[in-house]
């Protein structure tokens, strides 16, 4: 309890209950609100989204080409505190975790249908350009947000001994000013709590579509998330080395057989053939695609789409960041930036490219109506492809099973880093937040998630992630600038 910071965890709590209170008893005109306010934020400020995602891929690439790229988080003789494997295993279970299988084969499939610029007939062409949208949409722009502020988190943890606050990246006049600095903590919690409800709710509609899909068994989704979010806690109190590690490790191993059998059962040489394909027509539209802005256009894509994406990256940004910040001790700013961008883009071109080819080589062979599948319900749009491959009951088990695991990772991750980002003081590479603190952050996501899904669904669930994630891409912008004053400092020593 000496270590909580009272105003920022008790305003964020309040904040939060006052918010989840209004939303759940003026459901109707919560929804019309939010609906509203993502347009005019889409209509007016796609353009700046669009800028700003790509800067941070710019800025992260530009690093470790720099003299700063040996600088090592921790000082000249810090040494690592996880080995590859399990860096790699908890980037990939928080970062990604349940927006890979809910979108592995709806994201391709959706593109295929809604994308305004597609060729009509020419399905080979078509085909090439979902996917290189759902590797934009996926892929390095994201993983530059995380790699972008995660840097700031770990420096100005490990190399300047500050707190893991998001006003402790913004120089010592916003430190030292009470008020805007509190002001500024509570934005990225309540940011980390919106983005990671987002996932939570899509996480319960694929349980309870799944559920419904292969065992006609129906179960209210607050229930779902109610039953994981317990399960959380007991993950929550167990820390990061006993519970989230051993979590993330089981998430990567299911997640790796899940994908070889889905490889293996599926057209195998079609999506060998299509990932190769896929990666030669990302690379050469990547600028095209990510600075389009629809202008020409009088569709509604990139809101649906592009811009949604990219704002769910920086809602998630406080959160997956600093969880990154904390398992990334004594790496190089290059070694950092490489795992952090390459290494996880490479695991989401490699996943999508299987799940979504199989799904595409559905409809290029007129085999079922996956796309029909994906406008009506993309919760089950897994399971409906599993339906076309061998062993389709046991392919739905294990996803369910890693769907929950996923689940239950981004419930305690997330409740550590809302625990962390309101804790008094710095803390170290070997100590966790105040168990009450994650506890009650840990029941808050659950809450929050149940709410907004009875609110609106997942329509309301997207529009609550652009209006909190927006505001707080701003606040990185600021914190990258102060990195560089730091990175001079640190080489001036």
């Amino acid at each position: 309890m000496n270590n909580i910071n009272k105003p920022r965890f008790l305003s964020s709590v309040f904040l939060l209950t006052l918010i989840t209170g209004l939303v759940y008893f003026n459901q109707p005109a919560s929804a019309a609100l939010f609906a509203q306010t993502q347009l005019l934020l889409s209509e007016y400020l796609g353009w700046f989204i669009i800028l700003v995602a790509n800067g941070f891929l710019i800025f992260t690439i530009y690093l470790t080409f720099t003299r700063y790229s040996e600088i090592r988080l921790g000082g000249a003789n810090a040494v690592p505190a996880y080995t590859y494997t399990n860096w790699i295993a908890m980037l990939f279970s928080a970062g990604l975790g349940i927006g890979l299988l809910f979108y592995g084969v709806a994201e391709p499939i959706g593109n295929l249908n809604d994308y305004p610029e597609m060729i009509p007939g020419d399905l080979s062409y078509n085909a090439g350009k979902a996917l290189s949208l759902t590797n934009l949409h996926w892929g390095l722009h994201g993983w530059a947000i995380y790699a972008a502020l995660g840097l700031c988190f770990a420096f100005a943890s490990y190399n300047n001994n500050k707190a893991f606050r998001v006003s402790s990246l913004l120089g010592t006049k916003v430190e030292n000013n009470k008020i805007l600095s509190a002001s500024i903590d509570i934005i990225a919690i309540l940011t980390t709590v919106i983005g990671i409800a987002t996932s939570l709710g899509l996480g319960a509609s694929q349980i309870n579509g799944g559920l419904q899909y292969v065992f006609d068994i129906q179960i209210n989704e607050f229930i779902i998330i109610v039953i994981i979010t317990i399960i959380g806690l007991i993950s929550v109190c167990l820390g990061l080395d006993v519970g989230i590690k051993r979590l993330s490790q089981m998430n990567m191993l299911i997640a790796i057989c899940l994908l070889v059998l889905v490889l293996l059962l599926g057209p195998t040489v079609f999506i060998l053939n299509a990932m190769v394909q896929n990666a030669g027509v990302y690379l050469n539209q990547l600028i095209q695609l990510s600075t389009w802005t629809e202008a020409y256009n009088s569709s509604v894509y990139q809101n649906g789409y592009t811009l949604f994406y990219f704002t769910w990256w920086f809602a998630w940004a406080p959160f997956v960041s600093l969880f990154i910040a904390r398992i990334s001790y004594g790496r190089t700013i290059k070694e950092f930036v490489i795992g952090v961008l390459v290494v996880p883009s490479l695991i989401v071109f490699i996943w999508m490219g299987v799940f979504g080819n199989a799904a595409i080589y559905l409809v290029l062979n007129g085999i079922g109506d996956i796309s029909a599948a994906v406008s009506g319900n993309a919760s089950t749009a897994l399971f409906v492809l599993f339906d076309s491959l061998s062993f389709a009951k046991p392919l739905s088990i294990i996803s369910l099973i890693l769907i929950v695991t996923f689940f239950v990772t981004s419930s305690d991750s997330g409740a550590l880093v809302a625990s962390m980002l309101s804790s008094k003081k710095h803390i170290d590479i070997s100590s966790d937040s105040p168990l009450i603190s994650r506890i009650t952050w840990a029941i808050l996501l659950g809450v929050v998630a149940a709410v907004l899904l009875q609110a609106g669904g997942l329509g309301a669930l997207q529009t609550a992630v652009v209006i909190f994630g927006l505001p707080f891409s701003v606040i990185t912008i600021f914190a990258c600038k102060e990195l560089f004053r730091s990175f001079e400092k640190e080489l001036d020593k």
